[in-house]
Parts: C-alpha cells; sequence; structure tokens
C-alpha cells in the first residue's frame, strides 16, 4: 500500500493507465505491464465519482469494490466545485510530521474506522488544481494549474526531496500488490526524516510549494489543431489530454526559470491521455506519487464548459 504514496523514480516514468466506467461512474487505475498494451495491469486504485448539489467528489480506495469514505481502504478524495473549475486533493495520511487534518465539513471524513494507532484518522489537504476560465470564448486547450502544497517546490531540483506520508493504515490487502517495485523508498524515508528535523522547530516547513502547469502545445498548421508530443502514449485527440512541468510562478501561462534549472524545470512530471473510448494513459515520475497523479487526472473528466 506505501507505493501508491511513494514517489516514482527521477530518472524513468511509471507507466499506468485509468478505465473508466461510465455506467457505474467509476475509474480504475492500473500498473501497465506493457509499454504498449493496456489491457493488462496490476490493480493499483479506484474511484467513485458521487454528485452533490454544488459539487462533484471522487473517492478514491485501494479497493476496487469497496469505495465507501467508512472502508479501512479509504485513500483520499477529490472535490470540485459547482463549475468543475477548482479541485481540492484530500490525503487520508498525514504528508508529513506536524500536519493538520482539515475541520471544515468538506475534508471530514465521515464513519472513518482507526486501523492504526500511529495513524491519526483525518483528511489532509494536499494539493489543489485549477482550470483557468475562458473568458474570451477562443477555442483552444485547457489551462491548468496544480498547487501540491505537500511537495516543496526544490524537490524537482537536483538533490531535492519529496516527502512521503509519516505512517500507513495496517489494512490487508491482496498479496501481490507487495511485489510491486521499489524507488528507493529507504532513502526517501531517510530523507524525509532529516527534513522533519530541521523544520521540527516550527512545526512545519514553510518551504513554497511545488507548483505545476500545463506544458503549452503547438499549433500544427496541416492538422489545424494543438498538437503536445505524447511520445506514442496518447492516441486519440480530447481536451482531457496533458502534460504537465514544474513552474516558479502561479500562473498558468508565465514562468521565469534560471537557466541552470531549465531542464529540470521541462521534463514532464504527468502525462494523461486518450487512447481509446474509456480508457487512458498515466504516466508520473518523482516527486509525484501514484495517488497524487491518479488525483489529479481525475480533475480532467469533469465537465468544464466555462474553460473550452
Amino acid at each position: 500500500m506505501e507505493w501508491s504514496w511513494q514517489p516514482g523514480p527521477r530518472d524513468d516514468t511509471i507507466q499506468c493507465f485509468i478505465k473508466r466506467d461510465r455506467m457505474n461512474s467509476t475509474y480504475h487505475l492500473y500498473l501497465g505491464l506493457s509499454s504498449t498494451l493496456v489491457e493488462s495491469g496490476k490493480f493499483l486504485l479506484a474511484a467513485r465519482r458521487v454528485r452533490r448539489a454544488a459539487s462533484s467528489d471522487y473517492i478514491i480506495s485501494l479497493n476496487r469494490d469497496d469505495m465507501s469514505r467508512g472502508s479501512n481502504t479509504y485513500v483520499g478524495k477529490l472535490r470540485s466545485n459547482f463549475l468543475g473549475t477548482k479541485f481540492t486533493i484530500y490525503d487520508s495520511q498525514a504528508p508529513h510530521s506536524g500536519a493538520v487534518a482539515s475541520t471544515n465539513k468538506a475534508g471530514r471524513r465521515v464513519g472513518f474506522k482507526q486501523v492504526s494507532p500511529r495513524v491519526p484518522a483525518g483528511s489532509f489537504n494536499v494539493a489543489h488544481v485549477a482550470y483557468e476560465l475562458n473568458v474570451l470564448g477562443t477555442r483552444g486547450p485547457r489551462r491548468m494549474l496544480c498547487t501540491l502544497h505537500s511537495i516543496p517546490a526544490s524537490a524537482v531540483e537536483p538533490g531535492g526531496v519529496a516527502p512521503t506520508p509519516v505512517g500507513f493504515p495496517s489494512v490487508v490487502l491482496d498479496e501481490s500488490l507487495f511485489s510491486l517495485p521499489s524507488f528507493g523508498s529507504k532513502s526517501s524515508i531517510s530523507d524525509f526524516s532529516m527534513l522533519e528535523l530541521e523544520s521540527s522547530k516550527g512545526g512545519v516547513s514553510k518551504e513554497a510549494p511545488l507548483i505545476l502547469k500545463n506544458k503549452a502545445p503547438r499549433w500544427h498548421e496541416h492538422l489545424q489543431c494543438w498538437c503536445l508530443n505524447f511520445r506514442g502514449r496518447v492516441t486519440v485527440a480530447s481536451v482531457k489530454n496533458f502534460q504537465l512541468v514544474a513552474s516558479t510562478s502561479e500562473s498558468a501561462t508565465e514562468s521565469i526559470v534560471p537557466s541552470s534549472l531549465q531542464n529540470d524545470y521541462e521534463k514532464v512530471l504527468l502525462q494523461f491521455g486518450k487512447v481509446g473510448k474509456d480508457v487512458f494513459t498515466m504516466d508520473y515520475r518523482y516527486p509525484l506519487s501514484a495517488f497524487q497523479a491518479f488525483a489529479i487526472c481525475l480533475s480532467s473528466f469533469d465537465t468544464k464548459l466555462a474553460c473550452e
């Protein structure tokens, strides 16, 4: 289970795919076992969309059959605003020592059963996803901005560290999940312990959060459409498709990156795109985890008439 929260590798990407079930409003995330086929894979996470009067919730679980907030396999959730333009990601695990669980109604977990005395039951606000409103009505791809409060901006730079949660619930899972690959988990946890010590006086690190923005596409004159190079991982044109890179600006269009760090900020940290009617690829890398990447991608499924 820790694998869902563990950051991906620095020098490679984890290739996954998402299957959508329109009838049941569910989404299943799988680890791809082949770079070309998406019909076979190892199950990782599941999500169920719950419509509300003024918002939508995506409940994320480790169990494909039990996606309730009261289950001990509950991982977190994604909540949208009424327009589907702003989203908040809540994590069931404390992202760092000193993190404070959400106390508002939107973030509280109802009926949660405490399964580990070391991990506090709660819902932690770890990220926001915002889509830019298309006030001019011009056609073009969506513009999005992700602010990851639980990951420092320096994580994308050489020597930077992405923290892992301080504990995990002791739930019983399929033994096959434990055969998943490990990407430096010991060093990640060790490095995070050092970060905790450094920031223990203040309780929580005050370093600026990691900001991701969508990579700008190029207009293709011959095809008369906006294009991005997904390196064969996306085959169907869709407004849902995106690539995210690190940004130093809280703007979806502007970013000033020092030349010495240019390569670190140009790396695609998360890409998502359509390959079939209800099948989408999801590729992510350090410092994102499978849970964080999945939650961000779920935000793309909402209809956003004000953004297109």
